[in-house]
């Protein structure tokens, strides 16, 4: 028998086995290949050519990378599963399910009850570049972060679908002081959760489950925390001693299988000859065509520059400005005239107080005793935590501190685009008052971190292969896609010959369309004005600014100091609202300065918030994450909340005492919310206890994601799932769950369809719980627009359940219910005149706060109310203000009633001068697509900012804060003085 070969051309990995004549193997690596495949497999072969000498070999190959590589050379191919499960069934392993997660690939495959793989499509969140991302962010290699995440005590809910998301939740917590260790095995659990919901998609993981690829071999952490999610036994939890190599091994056992056979001498010919094969890729035009051409375009942007001077020369009053971004450190130092006298810009590694203490102490270093620092301030993600610790004098949101830096720049600014690490913020700006704030909610595909990670994958330092766009001959045309698509275009476009300069250049093309058609959304660029302003650090890179001024056709305005845009701001911030003395921290106190931090959770209140308990100098204490002010002691006055008010009233509509020995479970979710007053009492007349699930709750949810189907539906049906569990575990003899088609009828739209979501998702708890195959569920198919067809409906589904049940009865029952609801919504409008008479009296922001009826669920909406509260603000629901006396004129087809009340709530909204809009949109929902554009226009018409809030199952306040503070600053006068009463 000949030698056998496995290549394994993964996306981020090449792994290589040798099998000789007696089935060992006598040959492995596993390396990174930073997308030099070819060129690392021609190195292995010369590293194998000794051991084989002239013998001949059977190959295969597999792989996602190595599909193009087999169809070029006539290697065999054979598909990864397929590997898998060949060397499964060679060792005779008796394995029921197998794990396996790559750089950029994760897979399930189902051997037991028929082969089945499922495997991740669109998104890499739960695989190794995802590990890698992470630990990056936290300034840690991986092999660091499995060590810490075996000494964690807490774990964080970070989001498992996205690196994006997970970003988003990582650098807060990383910003107020969470440890490391807790951060770490949160990431781990991210991957776990996204690997059940998203590639399970509610087959369960069962049995004996093998796991497989380099991040399942590595680290230790990971394969704890598998084992404990699954609920695995030691036994059942099948860790293979080459576990990196299982798909390579597979791969090299199958080539037997092949004709063909080669030696090494003619395997590396065939490859150097297939190098020279390439197809037809789109090309695009050169960014520059000639260094003169890019001379002219630096010195027209070298006009736009503040002077930076020597601060060993200056004496006098200065002003600081520190802007704790979610990845970066920025600092200014501005003298009287506003020249630069100190400048820092780096990551903050993870540890923001860390680093702004060590950059203080080299301010005041350099000041001596000739400069006095008047005022200070801060702005961005860790704005509170900086400025607890350092005493500074102002905290303002990150849209005032860039706004007032670009007015600096340009008076007349008119668009501001803000691209920095992994945020983009775009603000319209008419008569010196921002318009309208857009901000990327889902992708991070035109940020700064895109280009950064394709820098590091290829092996280069970003400034380097940032400059290598510039006179790129036919940059490659990669489109507007996501991170993960646009890795597999990269590496088609490098088989198809092109450069390194070339993929440089297209990548930094794809950020600016990305950031203008995905985020911006522009249509028409004449909208963005004549006077753009441009900042950010990703924006100093000048392929990225010549493709915006190409794809724009417009000049814009970067300043020199286009990275620091924030930290200026806030430092103009502080000198125009200077007061006689600054409480900054002093030279000496800085010394002695002290700092760390604690995890704990807060059970005054059902929230049960993951708290942050940060200690300076062992004396004082900053606390974060808390959704109100109990933990700290400062209970403000509580102010109206319909959101709070709704659901305590709907927690109370269980029935205890029913005349019947049986017992209905409702849960609490999708179209049973704002009808849960009609249900309750309907049971309540037929004399049935009825039993609510338990409030939702990360353990909640948990408990039913084994069952979810899909990962991209919204967070509000896959809380379903875990409702249905808690109801289970409740004994109940029936659930009750309808099927609804139509909501009641209000006209005030063309049509009352609920979302088929919300209409039919009983038939996919029903097809994927397995506790409901042995309880009574009960979903019929109602429309209570029909009191007569319902009843009827109504009572043929209880008969065949219940004995006694009475058609009569039912149709009482039913009346019961129309009441009850009635009476419901009626104490909604009557609350919602209460808060909004309460707010006008005392002073205070009215916020109407639109969503569905489930957004109510403090799970679901993240205590989103509850900030609101702290920020001082009066909140009311969407069914508080809509008016049913006419139907809203409208440009979208109008045949949702929940989306109804959004056009008409918004609408009563604009009438009034006090009451500002919040949309909130849940991710995965189709219907939202449109109806944010439409609340959107209706707002702009009246010269009124839109702010939307995309929620799902991760919880950044942080994120959110800054949009609700952003909409409160509607112009830099006012914004000015709502920071001084804020600080």
């Amino acid at each position: 028998m000949a030698f056998k070969m496995g290549i394994d051309a993964g996306s981020t990995t090449l792994k290589v086995v040798v099998i000789d004549n007696q089935e060992s193997v006598i040959y492995s690596s596993y390396e990174r290949h930073y997308s030099k495949i070819l060129e690392k497999l021609l190195e292995e072969i010369d590293k194998i050519k000794p051991l084989i000498q002239n013998e001949e070999i059977h190959i295969a190959i597999t792989g996602s990378a190595g599909y193009g590589l087999a169809k070029k050379t006539g290697i065999q191919f054979v598909q990864e599963v397929f590997a898998t499960a060949y060397l499964v069934k060679e060792e005779a392993l008796n394995i029921d399910v197998v794990i396996e997660l790559g750089g950029e690939d994760a897979k399930i495959i189902f051997l037991t009850g028929g082969l089945e793989e499922r495997m991740n499509s669109t998104c890499a969140g739960g695989t190794g570049a995802f590990i890698d991302q992470m630990a990056s962010l936290m300034n840690i290699d991986t092999l660091t972060l499995d060590k810490l995440s075996l000494k964690h005590e807490s774990i964080y809910p970070i989001a498992s679908r996205c690196g994006v998301f997970a970003k988003s939740d990582i650098q807060p917590l990383l910003n107020q002081g969470a440890s490391k260790e807790d951060i770490s095995a949160s990431i781990f659990q991210a991957v776990v959760d996204q690997t059940i919901i998203g590639l399970a998609q509610g087959r369960k993981i069962q049995g004996k489950v093998m796991f497989l690829g380099g991040p399942l071999y590595f680290y230790e952490g990971l394969k704890k925390c598998f084992q404990e999610t699954i609920g695995l036994k030691d036994e059942d939890a099948i860790f293979p001693a080459n576990g990196q190599l299982f798909v390579a091994t597979g791969c090299a056992k199958f080539s037997q299988t092949t004709k063909m056979c080669y030696t090494l001498e003619a395997l590396s010919q065939i490859l150097l000859e297939s190098e020279a094969t390439h197809e037809v890729v789109n090309r695009l035009e050169p960014l520059f065509k000639t260094e003169d051409e890019y001379e002219c375009f630096r010195k027209r942007h070298a006009t736009h520059e503040l002077k930076k001077i020597d601060m060993s020369t200056y004496i006098g009053e200065a002003y600081l400005g520190i802007d704790a971004g979610s990845t970066t450190t920025k600092i200014v130092l501005i003298g009287k005239n506003q020249e630069i006298l100190f400048e820092y810009y780096a990551s903050n590694q993870g540890n923001p107080v860390k680093i702004v203490k060590e950059q203080l102490i080299k301010v005041y270093e350099a000041c001596g005793d000739r400069i006095h620092i008047q005022a200070s301030g801060v702005t961005g993600y860790g704005e509170e935590l900086i400025k607890n610790a350092f005493k500074l004098d102002y905290g303002i949101v990150e849209t005032v501190a860039h706004f007032t830096a670009a007015h600096y720049f340009d008076p007349e600014v008119s668009f501001i685009l803000d691209i920095g690490g992994q945020d983009i913020k775009c603000f319209k700006v008419a008569s010196g008052r921002i318009q309208s704030i857009m901000l990327n909610e889902a992708c991070s595909s035109g940020c700064g971190s895109f280009i950064e990670t394709f820098a590091l994958q290829m092996g280069y330092d970003v400034k380097a292969f940032a400059k290598m766009a510039l006179f790129a001959k036919s940059p490659v045309d990669l489109g507007s896609r996501c991170t993960v698509f646009m890795n597999s275009s990269v590496k088609e476009a490098q088989k198809e010959g092109a450069t390194m300069e070339d993929v440089s250049a297209g990548l930094a093309i794809s950020v600016v369309k990305n950031a203008l058609y995905k985020v911006i959304r522009t249509n028409n660029v004449e909208e963005l004005g004549e006077h753009i302003v441009v900042q950010g650090g990703t924006l100093l890179n000048d392929a990225i600014l010549r493709s915006l001024e190409i794809e724009l056709q417009k000049e814009t305005v970067r300043p020199n100091i286009a990275g620091l845009m924030g930290a200026f701001g806030v430092a103009l911030y502080a000198k125009q609202n200077k007061k006689a003395e600054s409480q900054l921290i002093t030279r000496e106190q800085l010394t002695n300065f002290r700092h760390m931090s604690k995890m704990t959770r807060c059970n005054l209140c059902t929230n049960h918030c993951n708290l942050i308990v940060n200690y300076f100098n062992d004396k004082e204490k900053y606390i974060s994450g808390n959704r109100c002010e109990r933990p700290i002691g400062k209970l403000k006055e509580k102010l109206p909340n319909l959101y709070a008010f709704k659901y305590d009233r709907l927690r109370q509509m269980d029935v205890k005492n029913g005349t019947r020995n049986e017992t209905i479970g409702l849960p609490m979710i999708l179209n049973l919310y704002e009808l849960l007053p009609f249900w309750s009492k309907f049971f309540e007349y037929l004399g049935f206890n009825v039993v609510l699930s338990d409030p939702s709750n990360k353990k909640l949810y948990r408990m039913g994601e084994y069952s979810i189907p899909s990962d991209t539906v919204c967070y509000p049906a896959k809380l379903a799932h875990g409702h249905i569990e808690s109801l289970l575990l409740r004994h109940v003899d029936a659930i009750f769950y309808p099927c609804m088609s139509y909501n009641i009828n209000e006209g005030i739209s063309d049509n009352c369809f609920n979302c088929p979501i919300v209409a039919y998702y009983p038939e996919v708890l029903k097809a994927n719980v397995e506790g409901l195959k042995t309880t009574s569920f009960i979903s019929p198919y109602v429309d209570l627009n029909y009191e007569k067809k319902l009843t009827k409906t109504l009572y043929e589904a209880l008969k065949e359940r219940f004995d006694g049940i009475n058609k009569k009865e039912v149709k009482k029952a039913v009346e019961a219910g129309y009441s009850a609801l009635e009476s419901y919504k009626g104490g909604i409008r009557e609350e919602g005149k209460r808060a909004i008479d309460y707010a006008r009296a005392h002073g205070k922001r009215i916020v109407a706060l639109l969503g569905r009826p489930y957004h109510i669920d403090p799970e679901i909406n993240h205590g989103i109310d509850s900030l609101l509260g702290h920020l001082d603000a009066v909140v009311i629901s969407e069914d508080a203000l809509y008016s049913t006396s006419y139907k809203p004129e409208v440009e979208v087809l109008n045949q949702w009633t929940y989306q109804a009340r959004l056009y008409s709530a918004t609408y009563e909204a604009i009438k009034e001068r006090d009451i500002d809009i919040i949309q909130l949109v849940s991710f995965g929902c189709g219907t939202d697509a449109i109806t944010s554009d439409e609340v959107s226009q209706i707002l702009a018409k009246a010269g009124k900012l839109y702010t939307q809030l995309k929620i799902d199952e991760t919880s950044n306040l942080g994120a959110a804060k800054i949009r609700i503070r952003s909409m409160f600053a509607k112009s830099i006068a006012e914004s000015s003085k709502e920071e001084n009463v804020n600080a």
